[in-house]
This record gives C-alpha cells, sequence and structure tokens, in this order.
C-alpha cells in the first residue's frame, strides 16, 4: 500500500476521468493540458472508464465511467429523489472502495507524484468514484490540481437529491494538499461563497501561437460527404444537442437569413437524452430548415465506418465552414467560441453570463444575440457572410486577440507559476 510521503516528485502525473476519450469538452481540455505539461518534460498517464490514450500510460477502470450500469442505477437513486435507502449507501461504499484500491494501484504503478481531477470532483455523475479520490488525496496528502470544469449547483437535473452528504463531502473536497482550478470567474465566485474553498481561474485555450494546417487531401470531400452544393452555405453548430446550446436559436437564424444552407450539428446528444434531438428535427421541418446530424461521421480520429464512410475528425470540419452559430444559454467557458476564432471563422454567440463577463470585455467582434434572433442581428449575419473584407477583419481581429489571452503559452505560465510556489516538491 502507498505510504505518505513528506515530499512528491511532480515527473509522474495521474490525470482522473471518467473518460478521456472522444470529443466532450472534458476531454478535449485535458489533452490541452497534458500537451504544455508534457512540454515541460513531465509524463502524464491516465486513469479513466474509457480511454483513448497510450495503452502504456493507462490504466482502465470501467467502474469509473458515468454510463457502467451500476454506476447508472446509483444515479437513479441518489437524483430526482429526496430519500436515500440503506442499499444504495452500502452500493456507494462499495464501489468507493473498490475505485479507491484501484486509483492506490495506479498511484503504485506510475510512481505518480501530481494528480490532476477532470471534473470528478465538481460534477456528481459518479458519486463512489469523487468519494475514493477524496478518501485517497486525505489519506496520502498527494499534490493535487483540481480542474473543475461545471459544479453541480450549476445544473438543474441535481437539485433534488437524495446525496447533500456527499456533495458536501466530495464536491469538491477541502484538503490542504489540493489546488482548486477553474475556467471562469463566476464559478470562482460561487465556490468561494458556498464552500468557503478559494480557486485558481485558468480558462480554456487553445495553440493560438500555432495556427491550423490547410485542409488535407483526407478532408478535401468534407462538403460532398456532407452532402453540401457548391452555392450552399454550411451553418456549423459545433456542439453537443442538449437544451442549453440554444440550437433552436440557430435554426431560426438560419430560416430567417432566407439563403440555400445546411445546418450541421456535430455532437451527438450525450448524457442528457434525446427528447431535445427530436425537438430540433420537429422545428427543422416547421422552419423548414435542412438540419443534419452528423455525431455517426465525426470523432477523435479519422477513420471508416462499417459501411464504409469515412469518419472526420472536428477540425476537418471547421475549415470549411461559413459561419459558426454558438447560441448557448450557459457555458462553463465556451471551447467551441475559441474553435470558431482558431479556424478564423464568423461566429453568431449568445450571450450568455461567461461571456459576457469574462470574454466579450477583452473586445471580440462577432454576431451576437441576446436570448433571441432579431432583425438586426440577421442583417449583420448576412453583410458578413456578404463582405469578405469585412469578414476577414472580424477573423483575423479576434485571432489576434485570442493569440494574447487564450494560447497555450498563457496556460503554461499559469500551470507552472501555481505548481512551482507549492510546498509539496523537494
Amino acid at each position: 500500500m502507498l505510504v505518505h510521503k513528506k515530499r512528491w516528485k511532480p515527473d509522474n502525473v495521474g490525470i482522473v476521468s471518467f473518460r478521456l476519450a472522444g470529443t466532450d469538452g472534458v476531454s478535449l481540455e485535458s489533452e490541452k493540458w497534458v500537451k504544455v505539461i508534457e512540454a515541460a518534460d513531465l509524463k502524464c498517464h491516465y486513469f479513466a472508464g474509457e480511454l483513448e490514450r497510450p495503452a502504456g500510460c493507462s490504466y482502465l477502470v470501467k467502474e469509473a465511467h458515468f454510463n457502467h450500469a451500476r454506476i447508472r442505477a446509483l444515479h437513479k437513486k441518489c437524483f430526482g429523489v429526496a430519500e436515500r435507502d440503506r442499499q444504495a449507501t452500502e452500493e456507494i461504499h462499495r464501489l468507493a472502495r473498490y475505485l479507491k484500491d484501484h486509483l492506490y494501484r495506479f498511484i503504485e504503478k506510475f510512481d505518480i507524484g501530481l494528480l490532476i481531477p477532470e471534473n470528478v470532483l465538481a460534477i456528481p455523475l459518479n458519486i463512489p468514484l469523487a468519494i475514493a479520490l477524496t478518501e485517497l488525496i486525505a489519506e496520502t496528502n498527494i499534490p493535487t490540481v483540481a480542474h473543475h470544469h461545471d459544479f453541480y449547483w450549476e445544473r438543474d437535473r441535481f437539485i433534488i437529491n437524495a446525496v447533500s452528504d456527499y456533495l458536501h463531502m466530495s464536491y469538491p473536497p477541502e484538503l490542504p494538499s489540493i489546488i482548486h482550478t477553474v475556467i471562469n470567474s463566476f464559478a470562482d465566485e460561487q465556490l468561494s461563497l458556498r464552500t468557503g474553498i478559494s480557486a485558481r481561474i485558468i480558462p480554456n485555450v487553445m495553440d493560438f501561437d500555432n495556427p491550423p494546417s490547410a485542409p488535407d487531401a483526407y478532408a478535401s470531400d468534407v462538403r460532398q460527404a456532407l452532402g453540401i452544393e457548391k452555392d450552399e452555405l454550411l451553418v456549423l453548430q459545433p456542439t453537443r444537442v442538449v437544451k442549453r446550446k440554444g440550437i433552436e436559436h440557430a435554426i431560426e437564424l438560419v430560416h430567417r437569413l432566407g439563403r440555400k444552407a445546411k445546418l450541421v450539428i456535430s455532437h451527438a446528444s450525450g448524457d442528457e437524452g434525446y427528447d431535445y434531438e427530436q425537438r430540433l428535427k420537429e422545428y427543422s421541418r416547421l422552419m423548414k430548415v435542412d438540419t443534419i446530424f452528423v455525431s455517426d461521421i465525426i470523432n477523435e480520429k479519422r477513420g471508416r465506418l462499417a459501411d464504409g464512410r469515412k469518419v472526420y475528425t472536428l477540425e476537418d470540419i471547421y475549415p470549411h465552414a461559413d459561419l459558426v452559430t454558438y447560441p448557448s444559454t450557459f457555458e462553463g467557458f465556451g471551447n467551441a467560441f475559441l474553435e470558431a476564432i482558431y479556424f478564423r471563422k464568423p461566429i453568431v454567440v449568445n450571450i450568455y453570463s461567461i461571456y459576457a463577463r469574462d470574454i466579450k470585455p477583452k473586445g471580440f467582434s462577432v454576431i451576437e444575440i441576446d436570448g433571441y434572433v432579431t432583425g438586426e442581428s440577421v442583417d449583420l449575419t448576412s453583410k458578413v457572410l456578404e463582405d469578405g473584407l469585412l469578414r476577414q477583419q472580424m477573423v483575423d481581429h479576434n485571432y489576434a486577440l485570442a493569440r494574447a489571452f487564450y494560447s497555450y503559452s498563457v496556460l503554461h505560465t499559469l500551470l507552472k507559476n501555481m505548481i512551482s510556489e507549492q510546498p509539496w516538491f523537494a
């Protein structure tokens, strides 16, 4: 069993998450941290319930995933109900012990000296994993940088629950060896108000110091694969299909543009059900908008489906887009916003709270809507699509701003300063 160390060496970093696979925001953002960390000559290792990382540095435990059958069954007994029965409590403890044993083995196997939990101590999709991690950190005092993307109090579906004791214990835990990081100023304030915990703000980033390459031969047929005709706009909605993404606003905007266009939705519905997707399909038919859902042919890596169709990455799709829509009502930060800026695409943004508070003041030039589509926003969108010079000025201006505030070099400086000032390491 792992013994408490007075001094730790951060040479080996352990990334812990529900999943580190696919194109969800946490997986993508954690990989950016990995690139910056490994550029500093540290080695990253991975613990999760689903992994698409090199086998030699991975530790797979299926029960760490929120989609594992036992975890899903337990989740139903904990949320949307007011009381928890003894069997649920015992199952939580059984799974927590099992996961904690594996976490100890993970740390020993790879000689981990620094843990980075990715959202598992913020959003209660797997309570046993959070308890296991909390107890391990308390028992070992292992240096930990908790990377919180969104908290349970930000989601309505967690309000009614029978696990307030565990939420107060582990979401997030207040322990001396943990540094807490959040991705926006509102999360920082709420964390302090609700728990008394202070955090560092580390925004999401992209590699703005290295612009994207031009589309290669593999991605040259994207528009053809999506059924986009030569005289047709490709309007990209690069998000999951969940209510808070406000995708009905994108459908209305495309309808009101009055131009031949396809609205391409890149990601699947995920863990929040499929009712909203059905609603969007019905609304698209009502508005006579050609909306296509293409998550089956978009993944983190290129490949082929069983029927022979090519699988593209989201990076393959962006260069072919004429316009990006991002009408979210709430976001923890806004990965798709940065992606559109990185690929120099004009973007339509709903003024969600974090955008208004943390992003907009920096001076980005975008098409804004404020809760609903207006004639003014439709006119501006049309003008941007028709005026090539205006469009180029907008996207170049946005890229320069993002490079100054949201680049890998900014992340490198923030992480380096945060870790180097800690007393954990010899």
